[in-house]
């Protein structure tokens, strides 16, 4: 170990062992995330920033959670390693051998707002600012989940945090992953629901926008010092293919900031 090197707590992924039954860090830092999101759509509800009552914000939150897992199951396979599964099929729903993508599950979570949005006659604007003025704990809780697990190490370097990750070699690295969670999941939700008094309905959408362009942006910058999967590698030019989605979701940030402030503009000259 080099004077420059923190040591890797190695914890077991594996929280609770009863039997053939495994409850891992990765599943309860999952699910505490959502728990926690549902506390803030609750909020946000009562606050009347989100149009739908108790029960409304249960049934999104349910349709959110199926969203991201099979869009984030989907976007994995279709991203990430589409030969493997395409060889074996089957294994795309073994989702418990691990194997889920960020983007897939925006998609995926952004197609249930949708449905939710339309069958409860609500703007989908609207249900787009909630989760994303509450999407930020849930991103904090699973890349601390990506640490344990000691995956989605970063790029080698002499920088006096860096770790030496069991799973990758004997190369001290960046802790990416602490990264993302510290910017991705607590900077970017505590700039977000600081100023959701300013950023909702002022226009709505813009706030979705925020969180879009804002996440997109610092995922683009972090992945310069995480490293690509192996298989993979630079999928376009000398950028990952986590840069290559980022900046398809920055460029969808923009629109939706667009179309929020025409919205804005249309109705401020409506009133006049």
């Amino acid at each position: 170990m080099t004077l420059l090197e923190i040591p890797y707590p190695d914890i077991d992924p594996v929280l609770i062992r009863i039997g053939s039954l495994q409850i891992k860090w990765y599943g309860l830092l999952f699910v505490t995330g959502f728990l926690v999101g549902n506390w803030l759509l609750h909020r946000l509800s009562k606050e009347g920033r989100l149009k739908t009552d108790k029960d409304g914000v249960g049934d999104l939150l349910v349709a959110i959670m199926i969203g991201v897992i099979v869009g984030g199951r989907l976007g994995y396979v279709l991203f990430y390693d589409l030969p493997k599964f395409l060889a074996d099929p089957l294994e795309i729903i073994k989702i418990w051998h691990g194997g889920l993508s960020f983007h897939g599950g925006l998609i995926g979570g952004f197609g249930a707002v949708v449905v939710f949005a339309r069958r409860r006659n609500i703007a989908t604007m609207n249900v787009m600012d909630a989760g994303a003025a509450a999407a930020g704990p849930g991103i904090f809780f699973v890349r601390c989940a990506n640490f344990i697990n000691g995956e989605l190490w970063g790029k080698p370097t002499d920088v006096p945090w860096a770790m030496v990750f069991p799973r990758a070699d004997a190369q001290p690295r960046h802790p990416s992953q602490l990264y993302e969670g510290l910017l991705e999941g607590v900077l970017l939700f505590l700039v977000l629901w600081s100023f959701r008094n300013r950023l909702f309905f002022k226009p709505t959408g813009r706030l979705a926008g925020c969180f879009l362009t804002g996440y997109a942006t610092i995922r683009f910058l972090v992945e310069f010092v995480r490293e690509p999967d192996a298989h993979l590698g630079p999928v376009l030019g000398p950028l990952s293919m986590g840069q290559v989605l980022s900046t398809g979701m920055f460029i969808c940030g923009l629109a939706t900031l667009w179309i929020a402030g025409r919205a804005d503009r249309k109705g401020s000259v409506d009133t006049a």
